[in-house]
Parts: C-alpha cells; sequence; structure tokens
C-alpha cells in the first residue's frame, strides 16, 4: 500500500510545525523528500485553508455535539434557525426543538454565510 505522503505531511504540520521537517526527514530519503514536497505546499497555504484540509482529512472534533449546543444556545433566534437549517441531519437531531423550523422570509446572504462559517468552526 502506497504511503499517503499529503496525509503524512499534514500529521506532521498538525503534531509540531517546527520539527515538522525534521519528523518527516525520518522516513527515508526519496520518502522524506516527497513529503517534504507537500510540507511546503501545506506551509504555503493559508491558515484557514490548513485548517480545512486537516479538518476533511481527520474528520470532525469529539467535541462537535457540544459546540453545536453552545453555539446554538448563544445565537440570536434568526441566526439560530438559519444555522439548524444548514446543519447536516444527522445533528439537526441535537436539537428537537419545533420553534428552529427555518422562516418564510429570505434570509440575507451574509447570515448564511456566517451560519455555515459557524457551523465549520464548531465542528472542525
Amino acid at each position: 500500500m502506497p504511503i499517503p505522503f499529503e496525509r503524512l505531511a499534514l500529521v506532521a504540520w498538525v503534531l509540531g510545525r517546527e520539527r515538522a521537517g525534521t519528523l518527516l526527514g525520518e522516513l527515508g530519503e526519496e520518502s522524506a523528500v516527497r513529503a517534504r514536497e507537500h510540507l511546503q505546499r501545506l506551509s504555503a497555504l493559508p491558515s484557514a485553508q490548513r485548517q480545512a484540509k486537516v479538518a476533511l482529512e481527520f474528520g470532525e472534533r469529539a467535541d462537535a455535539a457540544a459546540r453545536l449546543r453552545r453555539l446554538m444556545s448563544d445565537a440570536p433566534p434568526m441566526l439560530r434557525r438559519e444555522i439548524f437549517r444548514r446543519l447536516p441531519p444527522y445533528h439537526r437531531t441535537l436539537f428537537p426543538d419545533a420553534s428552529l423550523a427555518p422562516q418564510a422570509t429570505e434570509v440575507p446572504p451574509a447570515l448564511g454565510a456566517l451560519a455555515d462559517r459557524l457551523i465549520r468552526e464548531a465542528t472542525r
């Protein structure tokens, strides 16, 4: 099975940014070169893109449910409804409250973008 060098570079970045190159150097000559190439690409990305890559590769936070509950309790009603509307079905089960049903009025695009961002931050 081939070694997933991009994943190794992500792990090295997450575990020790300053030592990531050194950690990857332990792989062996050819593997280390390929992994370091991925590390260079990762380090050139903006922080948000790196975080997104890590989240996509390694999944959701273990405390996502608690963070979503806290987010919903702190959000004003209109934002709370929009967050609920944009949650995946498996997270909606955390909130059985019928008052979260979406309103018939159209939501401003900025509110939708904010809801998406808050969900991402709570779950990844």
